[in-house]
């Protein structure tokens, strides 16, 4: 029970089925995996009961579980409820199927994000099903600035927009601040002559990913996908391959391709 919980009078004929289920997404919202056994003492359910529970969140799409590590995390249909994100495809229907094919066509690792201030907030994930591959980040935020989705979507737009989105015209910048800014232009103008976005190992060594803006068609930027997999797997006839998967996502996105084409 959260303390906003606690300060609200309880209903006089509370369900307690629907108190547990609501629980379990107030825990999925607050946290970025839980465990079973985190399920069973915060529901004060039995294992049985914890799991089905979980099952069947799972099912509805408001749960994934980790292969992994077993835990469980926010699920699509969860995800699509918070309006807060940006976010304008539908998470279980346009989203999923999209990062589940590139999972597929590449063999790695999926992401959708949105910008969010200066940092990437992943929306969601489909984790390569290799035992060697990089675990998903759903319902994190990191620096747009050292990523490869959130250079691609910095990119996407123009230098002053990227300066004013740090929160200070380049000529009120001093010291460290300025060669930081500097080298995060040059950076976008190489990532804008690519076409994507690359990241080598920058943000967690041993991993690679490259990433590609959405882009609507009337020119707003809306997200960014990104492929990742450790750089034991990574080369450059793999880079481009995983580059032109995700430009024909993000074209089935906003509806300039078709499923398939690539």
């Amino acid at each position: 029970m959260t303390g906003a919980d606690r300060e609200r009078p309880a209903p006089p004929y509370p369900i307690a089925s629907v108190d547990r289920a609501l629980s379990l997404i107030q825990m999925l919202a607050e946290s970025p995996e839980v465990k079973l056994s985190e399920v069973r003492a915060r529901l004060d359910v039995g294992q049985s009961t914890a799991h089905r529970l979980l099952a069947m969140f799972v099912y509805r799409g408001f749960a994934v579980q980790d292969p992994r590590t077993r835990g469980y995390r926010a699920g699509p249909f969860l995800l699509d409820l918070r309006r807060d994100t940006g976010v304008r495809f539908d998470v279980a229907r346009e989203i999923r199927p999209t990062l589940a094919l590139l999972a597929k066509e590449s063999g790695e690792t999926a992401h959708f994000g949105v910008l969010d201030g200066t940092d990437v907030r992943y929306i969601d994930v489909v984790e390569s099903t290799r035992a060697l591959r990089v675990s998903g980040r759903l319902g994190r935020t990191m620096p747009a600035r050292g990523t490869s989705i959130g250079r691609a979507m910095l990119a996407a737009e123009s230098d002053e927009w990227v300066t004013a989105r740090y929160g200070a015209p380049a000529q009120e910048l001093s010291g460290q601040d300025v060669a930081e800014h500097e080298a995060l232009l040059r950076e976008l103008a190489r990532t804008r002559r690519r076409g994507y976005a690359r990241n080598r190992g920058e943000v967690e060594r041993g991993v690679c990913s490259v990433g590609v803006a959405v882009v609507d068609p009337g020119g707003d930027l809306v997200g960014g996908l990104s492929i990742a997999a450790p750089d034991s797997r990574w080369n450059s006839t793999l880079e481009k391959a995983h580059v032109r998967l995700l430009h024909a996502a993000a074209a089935r996105l906003t509806g300039r391709g078709q499923p398939g084409s690539h």
